[in-house]
């Protein structure tokens, strides 16, 4: 009788994320189960604030149920007197987030960006991600004197990797955070540092909670953590 090969739990973990990263790589798109959002923009009759937001999903909303449940809606939803600008993009890259950053010419009391995530998991190399960083916070001082740089967290905490590609992840997104860090420094902007290892991150601890269905982008209690972090990050700001 012949003998049925079984594969090993780690092994098939590892190909099920394998699979996962390929899908996220070659496609710019939310994941399977997300609900797709427009970014949250706010127009009132006499701002007292203007706000500029570029990024990626994570700027967008997307795993947040509703527009308003997102960071920057929860940002709208505390200033009802700021005017929201925001262009953000489901699966832009850094590269991408410079672009944004092109359109228009308007100065902004405050500017913030949340991005990175995508090149984490797409693997953009750690120069390219450098040169990008750089080229985003100057055209950023360009439009804002008040900047924030906020990257997504500890992808690799997400339930949608399986170890080892975790622990990859992981170590992607911590060197992006430690890119982020020396080039705010450098520019003088603000940095909001989401990135936490395993033990300590609430995305690992109440995952069900934080994380949408997706399992890898925030759920409404996910971001109304982010804008605690903001607000304790870059006091009076937002």
């Amino acid at each position: 009788m012949k003998r049925r090969r079984v594969l090993h739990p780690t092994l098939v973990g590892f190909l099920v994320s394998l699979a996962g990263l390929t899908e996220l790589t070659v496609a710019a798109e939310p994941v399977p189960g997300t609900v797709v959002l427009e970014g949250f923009q706010a127009n009132p009759a006499r701002p007292r604030q203007r706000l500029l937001v570029v990024g990626d999903s994570t700027a967008v909303g997307t795993g947040a149920s509703a527009p308003a449940q997102s960071l920057v809606g929860l940002i709208g939803r505390a200033h009802p007197d700021w005017m929201i600008r925001n262009l953000a993009l489901d699966g832009a890259k850094l590269e991408d987030i410079a672009a944004q950053l092109r359109v228009g010419a308007e100065s902004y009391d405050r500017l913030l960006i949340l991005g990175g995530g995508n090149d984490v998991i797409r693997l953009s190399s750690l120069p390219q991600m450098r040169e990008q960083l750089n080229t985003i916070l100057s055209l950023a001082k360009q439009r804002s004197s008040t900047v924030v740089l906020m990257p997504a967290g500890n992808v690799g905490n997400a339930p949608f990797f399986f170890w080892p590609l975790s622990r990859w992840m992981t170590q992607r997104s911590r060197e992006l955070h430690a890119l982020a860090a020396q080039l705010a420094a450098v520019h003088e902007v603000s940095y909001v540092r989401l990135f936490k290892e395993r033990a300590e991150d609430p995305f690992v601890a109440q995952a069900k909670l934080l994380h949408a269905d997706d399992g890898i982008h925030p759920s409404d209690a996910g971001y109304a953590l982010w804008l605690r972090e903001l607000q304790a990050q870059a006091p009076g700001l937002f």
